[in-house]
């Protein structure tokens, strides 16, 4: 019998304890081995809901263990040591996107892993929303014609300021809107439809206690010549369509966000049904005057690390390129001296 990879989880807030451990716990052929973290609460819960791994309390513990891979679903300043430390010691890395504060940062992680012949993905578990999927599908089988526009948006009512380092203005922290949506949302857009040639912005500060980005739109010219039009925003108090793909037969408009992050959150665990979207939920495909519902394609996170199982079987690469990581953040990169200048960067 093939022994079963072992995972440790670095970090158990929300990325860790709802993103990435039910996932590894219930891919077969991986192990959750090991959980860092000291907050008591969140001892606790890893005891309850994953009883065989073991709890440390420092990073020097998680890597005196015996583990296969290590997963950084810690806060974004840690992404760049922690990943960094992993590949020095021979590990396979999953670092939660961002991949780094930087994309000359992400750069250097790539080039140590290649390096050094080892796994590092980026965990854009976006790639595996059913919308996300039904675009792919509704262009592959050439449904819309030729896309010349795509607008998508992960937008939110969150007046008050939230606690923690996604809100910390301290640009260590790596914290705002634009990189922590912002990161998806361009991630979604390149792999649709390639390179970026420019890219211009607005990003803002609009609750002024905040002190960090919370409404941002970036607008993305690939070298293919399609236009992304990006929304990221904490303070919508009616959000917009998931996604808007405008092609020259048909667009396609989708409300309402994925389920799998819901089901996720509240302590839901992949199986039969997982990632199906009822029929009240799915998109509309047409023109106006002539448009039809068409079923969503079923989410499927749990993809992602069947696909890190592959790589360290070595049946092929990780399921995300941590390249196409160093090329989202360029794009944020750019985003931010567009709204800080009031130009439009080239990037090709």
């Amino acid at each position: 019998m093939t022994r079963a990879y072992r995972i440790g989880l670095i970090g158990y807030g929300l990325a860790g304890s709802a993103f990435h451990a039910p996932l590894i716990a219930t891919t077969p052929g991986l192990e959750l081995a090991s959980v860092l973290t000291n907050n008591p609460e969140r001892v606790s819960r890893v005891r309850r809901q994953h009883p065989g791994a073991r709890i440390v309390g420092s990073i020097e513990d998680l890597f005196a263990l015996d583990l296969d891979l290590v997963v950084v679903a810690s806060p974004n300043r840690t992404h760049v040591p922690y990943a960094a430390a992993a590949l020095g010691l021979g590990l396979g890395v999953v670092v939660d996107k961002p991949l780094a504060g930087t994309s000359a940062e992400a750069l250097e992680l790539v080039e140590l892993a290649e390096e050094r012949g080892l796994l590092l993905t980026v965990y854009q578990n976006r790639r595996w929303d059913g919308d996300f999927l039904t675009v792919r599908r509704l262009i592959a089988d050439g449904e819309l014609g030729r896309v010349h526009r795509f607008e998508s948006r992960f937008e939110r009512w969150r007046p008050l300021i939230k606690e923690g380092w996604r809100e910390n203005a301290d640009p260590a922290e790596v914290g705002g809107t634009l990189y922590d949506l912002g990161s998806h949302l361009v991630d979604q857009a390149l792999a649709l439809f390639g390179p970026a040639a420019e890219v211009s912005a607005e990003v803002d500060t609009r609750r002024a206690s905040a002190g960090v980005d919370d409404d941002a739109f970036v607008a993305v010219t690939h070298v293919n010549g399609v236009r992304s039009h990006l929304w990221t925003s904490a303070i919508t108090a009616q959000v917009g369509p998931r996604l808007r793909v405008l092609g020259d037969a048909a667009g396609y408009v989708k409300y309402g966000l994925d389920p799998q992050e819901n089901a996720l959150r509240a302590g839901l665990l992949p199986g039969p049904g997982w990632g199906v979207e009822p029929e009240g939920a799915w998109g509309l495909l047409g023109v106006d005057g002539a448009a039809k519902p068409v079923p969503t394609e079923p989410g499927d996170y749990p993809a992602f690390y069947r696909g890190v199982l592959g790589a360290l079987r070595g049946e092929g690469p990780g399921p995300v390129d941590p390249r196409d990581a160093v090329a989202t953040l360029t794009v944020l990169e750019a985003a931010r001296r567009s709204s800080a200048e009031g130009v439009t960067v080239r990037l090709a």
